[in-house]
């Protein structure tokens, strides 16, 4: 077995192919089809017929909330946060964006007139989160103070576009800060002709946590310490996959965080909790037969886990014939779909 340092997951990217804004239509983007040894360029369109009858597609049905806020400490100082987590009793645990960081127990008045009282870092004392208490509802505030927190990688402020295509057509449950990507893809006429062939649905839930975004910063990968996220196996979608395996059809995971729940669930029996799964090639695969994702950073810790999924030199080189092709990377941009290896 292979030795992958971090390096081995490098590669440049002309800065232009980076997608700053979604396709005109969801289901208008283009799909590399990477399950054979030779790609082939598809649009999204196509999913359907690729699929077969009896099929299963699991989505990750998280909803993405307006997670930044901003606001000022008592000295003036702006600063900004941006919500990983809503507890009970009105608190929250955020990342915190300042010049300096303010002492426990500082109140923070925040644009829209909410406070945030700084309780002190998370989940230890120095822990690198900060737990803060809100003043009111979290979820209330971020819908009507909070803007969209889109990816450090899109350059534009977030609008009213944003607001509704950096969201899931089926987002039902409340708790990201980045979408699950791969899902951005589908609308109401793609799930039509999916139903039509026979292809079936199920739902899990991982709310992504900002740490998606973390970079791997040594570069013997097996030190990287993963974030956690939570995550659930609703029931129904667990009796959807048992019937499954007895009719002998295939899990198609929709993005790598439906692959961290279902994997998270087979590896800890657990159908919901906390995970900081982190999958690198040489994982053992119990659940996902093939997978539907996006363009990944260079050095991500995605790009690991598809690599993982479907083989390292065959997913290298599909991004090398991606970005010859100019396909759009990376979360508003185009999608492919992967078979796992042998």
């Amino acid at each position: 077995m292979r030795h992958f340092c971090l390096g081995d997951f490098d590669f440049a990217l002309p800065p232009e192919l980076i997608a700053q804004h979604p396709a005109a239509v969801r289901s208008g983007s283009r799909l590399l089809d990477g399950r054979a040894a030779t790609p082939v360029d598809r649009s999204f369109r196509d999913l359907p017929s690729l699929l077969e009858p009896g099929d299963l597609l699991v989505f990750n049905d998280t909803q993405v909330v307006k997670a930044r806020l901003f606001g000022q400490k008592p000295t003036g100082g702006r600063l900004e946060l941006l919500v990983e987590r809503v507890l009970a009793d009105h608190r929250v645990v955020a990342h915190m964006k300042v010049s300096k960081k303010p002492l426990a127990g500082t109140v923070l008045r925040m644009d829209g007139g909410f406070t945030a009282t700084l309780l002190g870092r998370w989940p230890q004392q120095d822990g690198p989160l900060y737990h803060l208490a809100f003043s009111a509802d979290p979820y209330a505030i971020m819908e009507q103070h909070g803007h969209v927190p889109l990816p450090p990688y899109i350059t534009h402020a977030d609008t009213a576009d944003d607001a509704q295509r950096y969201q899931t057509v089926f987002a039902r449950n409340p708790g990201a800060v980045a979408a699950p990507t791969a899902a951005l893809h589908f609308d109401e006429s793609v799930l039509a002709a999916l139903e039509a062939r026979g292809v079936r649905r199920a739902s899990v839930t991982l709310h992504v946590g900002a740490g998606t975004f973390q970079p791997v910063k040594t570069e013997d990968i097996a030190q990287h310490r993963m974030h956690s996220e939570w995550y659930e196996v609703p029931a129904a979608t667990q009796q959807a996959i048992a019937q499954l395996r007895e009719r002998g059809g295939r899990l198609v995971a929709v993005g790598t965080t439906t692959v961290r729940t279902l994997e998270s669930w087979a590896r800890s029996g657990q159908a919901s909790g906390d995970t900081d799964i982190f999958i690198t090639p040489g994982f053992a695969f119990r659940q996902v037969d093939l997978l539907l994702t996006n363009f990944h950073l260079p050095k991500s810790t995605l790009l690991m886990l598809v690599s993982a999924f479907t083989g390292y030199e065959h997913m290298m080189a599909l991004y090398r014939h991606a970005i010859e092709a100019r396909y759009r990377f990376f979360s508003y941009g185009d999608s492919m779909l992967l078979a796992r290896q042998p």
